[in-house]
């Protein structure tokens, strides 16, 4: 079933399932669809591949301020779905008569109906296996590659009718070479380029050599370090964990507190956006909200905007910018500053390049302060040349120092990140972030 027959699917099946209302009830309709091919790879064979095709659709039934919802993967039968669907509108309707009144309900009426689709240029993704396993030659590459088509849609009895498609992939992979060494890197986008990801393989090919060289024990301390866009997304994560969210805000839990209440501060060249325009999501979420192109969230070091979900914004009676429930960035971007990329060796100096960071939680949420360890190839560098790997450290610092007084710069050009997350279905999230060069990074371990 094409992108299209999806759509028209998913149109006439909320068609009918609004001739099965009551007068006082309002029904929205929130599809989730895939089509999706997946090819695991090891020691750079090609060891399992399948596909994936759901569509899972979610109802929520309302009258009044009482509502009730639930979902369902459609079997793309059409008697089947209907009956489903028939059957579940009946359940939710016992259920909302037992329902208490839901006083942060809100329902989407005046946003407008969209269409936003991103078609990827056509290749087959078997060209796509053989270029990886060409480049990748003798190495022992390890990873997934996924692509394909993810739709969203949303559809109201109050006549809303939103829609998305897109067509990405996204290759998490690694060059393996022995016990806990590994380089780890991702490519992924709209449209594979042979020339970008060709980069890709040379320069974790030459981490790889370095990776070869006996490892050095470094004392706890704290050391000058160049954060790679990947370690930026991932400290980011941690913060984004109710760091922008309103209600987390107003109830005094964000992680950034200092910065909403004492007046603390990022350096002055931090700007972060959700930058939905530019992601690989939806600009609309399950209640058919509508999401500007760009919310910021810090400019100038500074909070600016916060994500409000509709129930916060009905809560405190603010408007909505369309986020979701949990109201987290889902396209984090980041202005690059003036640090020359291919340079990020020479001003580095002497200090710790460090790729990946894993296992991160908050040491002291309050504060801002997260701890984690360092993860795949992190290097010593000195005189702006590799020396030797360096072997897992644990840091614990805060996002004041990291992104703010320690920072001496963001690097001129940015990644594009995307989710490799596949639960349930796979994911929207992407980011855009640059490298981040720290004059010291605080580890304890």
């Amino acid at each position: 079933m094409t992108a299209g027959d999806v759509r028209s699917y998913f149109s006439e099946l909320v068609t009918w399932a609004n001739g099965r209302l009551t007068t006082e009830e309002i029904l929205t309709c929130y599809l989730a669809a895939e089509d999706s091919n997946f090819v695991r790879f090891n020691r750079n064979l090609i060891r399992q591949a399948g596909s994936v095709s759901q569509r899972r659709l979610t109802l929520d039934l309302i009258a009044g301020t009482r509502h009730a919802s639930g979902s369902l993967q459609l079997s793309q039968d059409q008697d089947m779905d209907r009956a489903a669907v028939a059957s579940m509108i009946d359940g939710l309707r016992e259920q909302r008569r037992v329902m208490p009144e839901d006083p942060y309900l809100a329902v989407s009426t005046d946003n407008p109906s969209t269409e936003q689709v991103a078609v990827a240029d056509e290749r087959d993704p078997g060209s796509v296996i053989d270029e990886i396993q060409t480049v990748a030659g003798g190495r022992d590459l390890v990873g997934i590659y996924a692509e394909g088509s993810v739709n969203h849609g949303f559809a109201s009895s109050i006549g809303q009718q939103n829609w998305y498609q897109s067509d990405t992939f996204n290759f998490d992979w690694s060059f393996y070479l022995h016990g806990d060494k590994a380089v780890k890197n991702s490519y992924g986008g709209r449209a594979w380029n042979s020339s970008a990801f060709a980069a890709k393989v040379e320069a974790a090919s030459h981490q790889l050599e370095s990776l070869a060289r006996p490892a050095l024990d470094l004392k706890p301390g704290r050391y000058r370090t160049y954060l790679s866009p990947t370690a930026v997304q991932q400290l980011l994560r941690i913060v984004a964990w109710g760091g922008f969210g309103l209600k987390a805000h107003r109830t005094k839990q964000t992680p950034l507190l200092q910065m909403a209440t004492d007046g603390a501060g990022l350096h002055p060249s931090v700007r972060l956006a959700e930058a939905t325009a530019d992601g690989t999501g939806p600009n609309f979420q399950e209640q058919g909200f509508v999401r500007p192109d760009e919310v910021v969230l810090i400019d100038d070091g500074r909070l600016a905007d916060t994500l409000v979900s509709p129930r916060s914004a009905k809560e405190y009676g603010v408007a909505t910018n369309g986020a979701s429930n949990f109201e987290q960035p889902m396209a984090m971007a980041m202005a690059p500053g003036s640090l020359r990329t291919g340079e990020v060796l020479d001003e580095l100096g002497t200090g710790l390049l460090v790729g990946n960071l894993w296992y991160l939680n908050f040491s002291d949420r309050t504060a801002c302060r997260t701890t984690g360890m360092t993860r795949f190839a992190t290097f010593w560098v000195e005189g702006g040349e590799v020396v030797a790997p360096a072997n897992v450290m644990r840091f614990d610092d805060t996002i004041y120092n990291l992104l703010g007084d320690e920072l001496v710069g963001l690097t001129d050009s940015t990644e594009t990140l995307l989710d490799a997350g596949t639960y349930q279905a796979r994911s929207t999230e992407s980011a855009r972030l640059p490298g981040a060069l720290v004059e010291e990074m605080a580890f304890t371990l």
